[in-house]
């Protein structure tokens, strides 16, 4: 790392809870920034259904399982209790896999992008007519993977585990924060992030407050989602990684000093 401290002073928003943010905090600080912790997101189990009940029943069923974040992962297992998984499993991103390993699990795949698309584009070759795929997911998740293996032929369950939501105290933290003005840099690390950010913003009638903030995102479905509630995204790096994401933000300020 440069000796020197591009971030120097700058608050820099921080989308995510404590329990997520120890080493994105850290970054920020070594190159001199202020990190703002105020999670944008949080989750919680589902109550437990029939539904759920049952695909756990037959969890032997399915040809694969695929684990799109670590949450997933967690929250899946909360549910699956003293049972095993017997199926190939796929996984996007390095700390899904990486969570998946602590519950004594490797992963069968993993494609090279981090994003849905990659996922799909690389995982086709496995998937062939009547393949059954039970896809875990949270409240607010996209059902691009689900259409995309379904066009191929395969039998894609979906079973919503999590809920997303906005923590209440994180909502009157970020008035209090936009309205001051003390925000120079926003992180968005999902399209969950950037929409309780808007909607907050828009609430309380900010967007003059942070209009001119420099605006990184961890990828291209986050950044298109930023850019259609009106946002200039500045930063969007090439691998989709909190740790690049930081590295964008202080080379788009070497660039522009």
């Amino acid at each position: 790392m440069s000796h020197s401290l591009p971030l120097q002073g700058k608050n820099v928003l921080i989308p995510r809870g404590k329990n997520h943010t120890k080493s994105f905090a850290k970054l920020v600080r070594d190159y001199g920034g202020i990190p703002v912790e105020i999670p944008l997101i949080a989750f919680r189990p589902v109550s437990d259904t029939k539904k759920i009940r049952e695909i756990f029943r037959n969890l032997d069923s399915y040809d694969w399982i695929i684990f799109t974040s670590s949450v997933t992962v967690d929250t899946f297992f909360s549910f699956l209790g003293d049972g095993k998984i017997v199926s190939k499993i796929a996984v996007i991103g390095e700390k899904t896999e990486q969570t998946l390993n602590e519950k004594g699990y490797k992963a069968d795949f993993r494609p090279s992008e981090y994003v849905a698309e990659g996922f799909v584009k690389e995982f086709l070759p496995y998937v062939m007519k009547g393949l059954r795929i039970l896809l875990p997911k949270g409240s607010l998740a996209r059902d691009y993977i689900t259409s995309s293996l379904k066009e191929r032929g395969a039998c894609v369950e979906e079973v919503v585990i999590y809920e997303t939501y906005l923590p209440e105290t994180s909502r009157t933290q970020l008035v209090d924060i936009v309205q001051a003005g003390k925000l120079d840099i926003l992180t968005f690390t999902s399209s969950s992030t950037v929409i309780h950010f808007m909607e907050i913003v828009h609430a309380n009638n900010g967007f003059e407050k942070i209009k001119d903030c420099l605006v990184a995102c961890i990828g291209p479905v986050t950044a298109e989602k930023a850019s259609s509630l009106g946002l200039k995204v500045d930063v969007v790096p090439n691998i989709f990684t909190i740790e690049e994401m930081v590295k964008g933000i202080v080379k788009y300020i070497e660039n522009n000093n």
